[in-house]
């Protein structure tokens, strides 16, 4: 496959096409917890839908990277968007709309949107020059975040509106806009399609045996996936809990909270693309440092210490989020872009795709933990047990890893590859 110059056209139609995509999921993204809570005001029920989501996805993710090695990843990259915008459009058909029913679709979804992801992230780098990735992620992720600004506030507004069913509607609507922008991008990927079930298994094998072979990627994986472990019970459960529960935030506000963390994340990109390029990664363990800042002016805030008015924590945890979501920028943007440049595009979907099941099969050890703590402890206790979790895996790291993590001279792509360039 020959690898695009620049930020061409099809690049552009890459990002307004995904930028549609995340505009509708977000929307759905923040309807959906709030929909569960309002009916069933459990912290084991909202783990429930993450789960759901989470762990089909992991199922079918090592087949969805040898997918798309082998079959057009433009035509699986359309095609799972229109089926997914289909199913949508069927649930509201019948009606599906209660939370069991709610909960087979999360699943649905969480297959199709493996096989979506497996094919994007390995056809993106495909698209624009090795040299223009730091650039092509962060207008990629300022286009996605401007969606996830925008995305939340509308999602709340609608869910208080028209309630779960308008939310699913938007979504439907988007996956179809967003099939319409993808169809127009030229890509040809030529391989050899899938001929038996032990191919299957020796493309899983290879993809494996690359990463296993490179000690970079495998001290990033680590990292990452000791964080998830972690923090992805933070972010999905005990936040959106306390938020709704504990502090008693409105629909509306919650997604004004969302929003304002994606403006900051939109801040860290713009200063990442302007700036920063590729030294943003020498600040990654300054990052982590402000990141565990922020968690604990959080806890402190759903604390009975803490003693603020409504209207007061809001407006603080405002300002928390828009810090909170720069200092993020600085952690995913960076690694991103040296992973794209690792991987060769042929082994691609089957390398990312080991790696996404290596590092998200961490989540769900923490969320099957967090639901029950929430449903017994305090969120503020769960809360700071988190934060001495995170703390400990990135000290761990910075005295044994640091040099690893940051000094991006030490890892070029031939070095990286063990080929030439």
């Amino acid at each position: 496959m020959e690898t695009r110059k620049g930020l061409g056209r099809d690049f552009w139609l890459f990002a307004v096409g995904r930028f549609i995509s995340q505009l509708g999921w977000a929307v759905q993204d923040v309807a959906l917890p709030l929909y569960v809570l309002d009916k069933t005001h459990s912290g084991s029920a909202m783990t429930a839908f993450i789960l759901a989501e989470m762990v089909p996805a992991l199922i079918v993710m090592p087949f969805a990277g040898v997918v798309g090695d082998r079959y057009n990843r433009k035509h699986l990259m359309v095609g799972f968007d229109l089926a997914r915008g289909v199913l949508l459009f069927g649930v509201l058909a019948f009606n599906l709309l209660s939370i069991k029913q709610l909960l087979v679709v999360q699943v649905v979804m969480a297959a199709m949107g493996a096989f979506f992801g497996a094919s994007t992230s390995a056809m993106f780098p495909d698209l624009v020059d090795p040299n223009e990735l730091e650039r092509a992620n962060s207008i990629a992720s300022s286009f996605n975040i401007f969606a996830r600004l925008v995305g939340p506030a509308l999602g709340g507004f609608i869910y208080a509106v028209g309630g779960i069913a308008l939310a699913l509607l938007v979504n439907a609507v988007s996956f179809f806009g967003s099939g319409l922008f993808e169809i127009l991008i030229k890509y040809e990927w030529k391989a050899k399609e899938l001929g038996s079930l032990g191919q299957v298994v020796s493309d899983i094998k290879e993809g494996i045996a690359f990463f296993r072979s490179n000690p970079y990627l495998r001290t990033l994986i680590g990292f990452a996936i000791l964080l998830m472990a972690l923090g992805q019970p933070f972010g999905a459960v005990l936040m959106p809990y306390a938020i709704r529960e504990v502090l008693g935030f409105s629909s509306y506000q919650f997604g004004l909270l969302e929003s304002v963390f994606m403006a900051g994340a939109l801040i860290g990109n713009a200063l990442i693309a302007a700036k920063f390029g590729k030294k943003a990664g020498r600040y990654l363990f300054h990052a982590l440092l402000f990141d565990g800042v922020m968690i604990l002016v959080f806890t402190w805030i759903i604390s009975p210490f803490a003693g603020l008015s409504t209207a007061s924590a809001f407006f603080l945890l405002a300002g928390v989020n828009v810090l909170w979501g720069a200092v993020e920028s600085f952690i995913g943007v960076p690694i991103n872009a040296k992973i794209q440049r690792t991987v060769p595009s042929e082994v691609r979907g089957r390398v990312f795709s080991a790696m996404a099941v290596l590092i998200h099969s961490a989540g769900p050890l923490g969320l099957l933990a967090v639901g029950p703590l929430l449903d017994r402890f305090p969120a503020w206790i769960v809360s700071l047990g988190l934060w001495a979790g995170m703390g400990l895996v990135v000290l761990y790291f910075w005295v044994t890893r640091g040099d690893v993590l940051i000094d991006d001279a030490r890892h070029s792509p031939e070095e990286k590859t063990g080929k030439g360039a």
